[in-house]
């Protein structure tokens, strides 16, 4: 209920009313009103300053709509120009440069390249040190441009699918077990020298051995026997002049006899020696070399 009085004078009279304790001033003063625009202030100063430093980032690390920096994305995947650090693993199904460019991948320690199945396991490994290149995979293989296979690598065997394999090293090669190749060759004016220092050097072959030196002498050595063997045929020596200069030899046959003709003898070993010809064998008179 709003109570309102009414007070009447003449002129001439004065008459004070009192005033109301009760008055409140609205609004904010003294250094409240200060504090509230310096907080205003400050607010506005931090809000220009992100501003500008996200046009700086912005400018600095070249966003666009196609990317960021050197980095592009594309229909195809990401299109990186320029060099790269990466300092966390890369997962990436495909990696492949420019046309006009190599593709170089260099770290100070060493580069990994892992291939994972479905589960996260590594199924292969290719690893480059400072002092060695590992490959880890249950086979190696090396193509040709045309996709020929050049060199492959199992637990069970190692393939070489070139025509030619060639060992330049003045050592040679060292093969631990046996070797198998349609051809062995040296370079043209070098020797070929196949050498087993401490056991024994078998050359086996389903349709024959063929050994065969063009401007030069073939020469087998050995500490103890040298076997020729042929199950199911026969041993031929085809040549002008077989020579066997370390053959045992007969003596001679009576006094006055100036022949100098030989015959071969056979003894029931095997063993070859010579014994002085005549005009009948004589292999019986000198058989006593065969005991």
């Amino acid at each position: 209920m709003v109570r309102e009085q009414y007070t009447t004078a003449t002129e001439g009279t004065h008459i004070e009313r009192p005033e109301n304790p009760y008055v409140y001033k609205i609004g904010i003063y003294g250094w409240r009103k200060r504090c509230l625009y310096l907080f205003v202030l400050l607010l506005l100063i931090i809000l220009v300053v992100n501003l500008a430093l996200t046009i700086w980032i912005l400018k600095v690390m070249w966003f666009s709509p196609a990317g960021m920096g050197h980095l592009r994305v594309t229909k195809d995947g990401l299109r990186l120009e320029g060099e790269s650090e990466f300092l966390f693993p890369l997962y990436a199904k495909e990696i492949h440069s420019r046309v006009d460019s190599s593709l170089l991948l260099q770290s100070t320690q060493n580069v990994t390249v892992n291939a994972r199945n479905s589960e996260g396991e590594v199924t292969g490994r290719l690893k480059v040190g400072p002092k060695m290149v590992e490959v880890q995979s249950q086979q190696f293989q090396i193509n040709s441009n045309d996709g020929k296979p050049l060199f492959t690598v199992d637990e069970k065997e190692v393939v070489v699918g070139t025509d030619k394999l060639r060992v330049t090293g003045p050592e040679g090669a060292l093969f631990e077990h046996s070797v198998e190749t349609p051809l062995v060759r040296a370079d043209p004016f070098q020797d070929l020298r196949l050498e087993s220092p401490t056991r024994r050097l078998s050359m086996d072959a389903p349709r024959g051995v063929h050994l065969q030196a063009h401007a030069g002498k073939i020469e087998v050595l050995s500490q103890m026997d040298i076997l020729f063997h042929s199950s199911d045929g026969m041993l031929v020596l085809d040549a002008e002049t077989v020579c066997l200069p370390k053959l045992a030899q007969g003596t001679w046959g009576p006094s006055g006899s100036s022949q100098s003709l030989y015959e071969i003898c056979v003894c029931p070993d095997g063993k070859l020696y010579l014994s002085v010809a005549g005009v009948g064998t004589t292999c019986q008179e000198h058989s006593h070399i065969c005991l």
